[in-house]
């Protein structure tokens, strides 16, 4: 397992040990590991104190000796194999002129004026047979190489692994459509190949604006101008055609009060591009205000469209009318103009046991932040339509079970009402009939009362009388 460790004057490559054990851990999971660590063209950046490196990427093989490829300020790349990290197995220059810049500074400096200097490049996917055939023999991986200049345009080159590193001279600039004045911005710097069906350039510039190109072949128009295919050579080379712009909030926009005055301050800074493992369709960007995560959503109709074997108007005007990309700002490192710069060093995304999918940041002042990513990939629009369909039924069945429980509800109802109404009438005639019998119930109590008084009475004349008669017998 290797990793590479980049700075202005040179590269480092760490070679980690092998994993093993129940947790597959490093070593089979001692505390302390010792690692290896090779220096790149550690050579050349003594000698040549001027130029610093721009840009390292592994070569794309994964059978073949690993190779890294480095961009350098002298606008040339250079491939270096890790068996012999001092000397290069092949240098590309990227001069747009037949003279050698590392041997007349003030070429480079003009061209840097010019905007010809290269400031970025990416691999793209592995060639089909088809399109290898016409390049190199079918036994050879043919891998196409962008190469983006600072005034925007793009070149491409073709490298393949024979015996160490094949590489033609570039071509181009490739042409984009629609054509633009400006040619899409003279301040690029970065480009990002998707390794999607067809390939998706991603084109970058320090303003924050990002440029989603579709490459397909060029169609070679009748009006071509001499000095456009002069430029461009006898070789065919794939068109650019441009689906959608988006512009990166670097920070945030706070409104002006009254008193303050609002000034417009450009924040222009580096972007860096870099692919998403778990999903082909997104990509990530750093800088430094944080990271932005882009998800284009339109990819499968594009597909859908180019494969469909006639002009398909309907799938034509859903594309058309299809949402553009999803833009996130994961990260803030710098929310306002005004604060401290915290750019992103490192960046990283893993999907590990433990962890799971995982972003790792490391920012200027060398704190790791881990992001985790719930969702790793965008879903594709027919997962979406089902899901949307589940959905749906999942309410309407709710909805259903709502309506029911309110007719019961609304029984329940009625029935409540209705006895409470029946006892209402009870509780009246109840209420209606007490004076009546409260009336017939005090007429009887007093018929009662003399009733007993009057036999009170015989009660006690009988007993005098008694009482009178045995009083005369004695």
């Amino acid at each position: 397992m290797n990793s590479n460790e980049i700075g202005h004057r040179g590269v480092s490559v760490l070679e980690l040990p092998q994993r093993w054990g129940k947790r597959s851990e490093f070593e089979g999971g001692r505390s302390e590991i010792n690692c290896k660590t090779i220096s790149v063209a550690e050579r050349f950046f003594t000698s040549s104190q001027s130029v610093k490196l721009r840009q390292a990427a592994w070569y794309p093989s994964e059978t073949d000796e690993p190779h890294l490829v480095l961009l350098t300020s002298d606008n040339t790349i250079r491939f270096y194999g890790l068996k012999s990290p001092h000397t290069p197995t092949n240098v590309l220059s990227l001069s747009q002129t037949d003279e050698d810049i590392s041997l007349h500074p003030p070429v480079c400096s003009y061209a840097a004026s010019l905007g010809e200097i290269a400031v970025a490049f990416d691999f793209g996917p592995m060639l089909s047979p088809r399109k290898q055939a016409l390049r190199t023999s079918k036994d050879q991986q043919v891998y196409p190489l962008y190469i983006l200049y600072e005034n925007g345009e793009t070149y491409i080159s073709y490298t393949s692994r024979a015996s160490g590193v094949n590489i033609k001279k570039p071509v181009g600039p490739l042409p984009m459509y629609p054509a633009a004045e400006d040619n899409y911005g003279y301040d690029a710097c970065a480009i990002l190949c998707l390794p999607c069906v067809p390939s998706i350039l991603v084109i970058s510039t320090e303003t924050g604006t990002l440029y989603h190109c579709v490459v397909l072949e060029s169609e070679e128009e009748e009006d071509t101008r001499p000095v456009e295919m002069w430029i461009r050579g006898s070789e065919a080379v794939p068109a650019l055609y441009v689906f959608e712009c988006v512009e990166l909030e670097l920070t945030l926009k706070v409104a002006a009060s009254e008193e303050e005055e609002q000034h417009e301050v450009d924040f222009t800074c580096p972007i860096r591009l870099h692919q998403d493992p778990l999903c082909q369709h997104r990509y990530h960007c750093t800088h430094e205000a944080g990271v932005h995560s882009v998800g284009l959503i339109w990819v499968n109709k594009l597909q859908k469209f180019l494969h469909s074997n006639e002009e398909d108007k309907d799938s034509l005007q859903e594309l058309a009318a299809e949402k553009r990309c999803i833009v996130e700002h994961i990260l803030c490192t710098r929310p306002l103009l005004t604060s401290q710069s915290s750019p992103v060093h490192g960046f990283l995304i893993v999907s590990d046991l433990s962890l799971g999918a995982t972003m790792i940041c490391i920012t200027s002042t060398f704190e790791c932040i881990l992001l985790p990513l719930l969702n790793t990939s965008p879903p594709p629009p027919e997962c979406q339509k089902n899901k949307q369909l589940e959905e749906l039924s999942l309410c309407r069945e709710d909805r259903k079970s709502l309506t029911e429980a309110a007719e019961r509800l609304a029984d329940k109802y009625e029935d409540a009402k209705y006895r409470q109404e029946t006892i209402m009438n009870r509780v009246k005639k109840v209420l209606s009939s007490l004076p009546f019998k409260a009336l017939i119930a005090s007429e009887n109590s007093s018929e009662i009362s003399s009733l007993w008084a009057s036999n009170r009475r015989m009660m006690r004349s009988t007993r005098s009388a008694n009482q009178r008669s045995t009083a005369g017998k004695s």
